[in-house]
């Protein structure tokens, strides 16, 4: 297959978080093909049942390339055109994949070694893959993580904390609201104080971004609503704590608030030659927590396609992904 077609053929398989079994067993299957022939090894390597990263490496590696092999819900099946490969998963990361795969196919047959590639489960839920590759880390000096760049080196991301908010009323009829607690009620004035936070802010990374992503809460119409809930998502630009802080103030006790996950922002290394970016989502890099190597960010591929029904990728950017690629491993293994 070219790499064009091993993109369609990966997108093709349904592989949206807990379900990574089938495209871990193909990965698995064209990695050891790739072995065989350059003297390396191909690992599954456990997570849950059913579940596995896929780990090959030729040598004791210096450079692992790694990305995710899962994708958001809902799955739909891969076409192209002349410009561009569609599908579940098409630049969120089976292009990427795709790429990586064929420039390690590249340098092996240019004689390199101390390479490996990395491809981890449940990225997109809470990077259960990457937590446990980071147990078994295998000496990597740099780590080059893919994930939809437009090809441009990431020189920062930022960081995630998402909470859950909790609010507790008292039940009534609504022609004696008096008799109740609304639980709604208290909800909102929580969520216009959250909304109306000043939040930090950085010269590189930019502005922290709140959402308020889902809402739910009450019994009927006709019922003052005794609980209620809301979560809440903001891309820090730091560690989090001062944005925690400031949102414990702004509950002020009158809900519950659970932190549900904390990711910092990160810094990320840069190389001479190569266009830079910064980007605002987040990624398995802290989960790895430098288990694998200095860690590198990018990818082909647009993150404003991701998660949509638009899912695509450039073919121009997955070919140029290969040989930026090896500029990247042939650079890192110099220094």
């Amino acid at each position: 297959m070219n790499v064009f077609e091993l993109t369609r053929a990966l997108v093709d398989v349904e592989s949206v978080t807990g379900n990574e079994e089938a495209i871990g067993n193909l990965l698995f299957s064209q990695l050891s093909e790739l072995a065989s022939r350059h003297g390396g090894e191909v690992e599954r390597l456990a997570v849950e049942p059913h579940r596995f990263n896929v780990l090959a490496r030729w040598g004791d590696p210096v450079v692992t390339l790694s990305t995710h092999m899962d994708t958001v819900p809902p799955f739909f099946a891969s076409r192209e055109d002349a410009e561009h490969i569609w599908g579940r998963g098409a630049c969120d990361t089976k292009g990427i994949i795709a790429s990586m795969i064929f420039a390690l196919r590249e340098l092996l047959e240019e004689g390199r070694r101390n390479l490996a590639l990395l491809l981890v489960v449940g990225e997109e839920r809470n990077s259960a893959g990457a937590l446990a590759a980071a147990k078994l880390s295998r000496g990597s000096k740099f780590l080059i993580n893919g994930e939809p760049t437009e090809n441009k080196l990431a020189i920062g991301s930022k960081g995630a904390l998402r909470l859950e908010l909790i609010a507790h009323g008292r039940m009534a009829h609504s022609a004696y609201p008096e008799l109740g607690e609304s639980a709604i009620e208290k909800l909102l004035d929580v969520l216009d104080r959250v909304r109306r936070l000043a939040l930090p802010s950085d010269p590189v990374l930019g502005k922290s971004t709140l959402n308020i992503g889902t809402i739910a809460g009450g019994r009927a119409p006709n019922v003052i609503p005794d609980q209620a809930r809301a979560e809440i998502f903001i891309r820090l630009v730091d560690d989090g704590a001062a944005t925690l802080q400031a949102l414990k103030q702004a509950v002020q006790s009158q809900v519950d608030m659970h932190e549900v996950l904390t990711i910092p922002a990160l810094r990320l290394g840069s190389l001479e030659g190569f266009e830079t970016t910064v980007v605002a989502f987040t990624t398995d890099i802290p989960a790895l927590g430098g288990a694998w190597g200095q860690p590198y960010l990018l990818g082909p591929g647009s993150i404003h396609v991701a998660h949509t029904a638009e899912e695509r990728i450039p073919k121009q950017q997955i070919t140029e992904a290969i040989q930026i690629y090896k500029r990247m491993v042939q650079q890192l293994t110099r220094n």
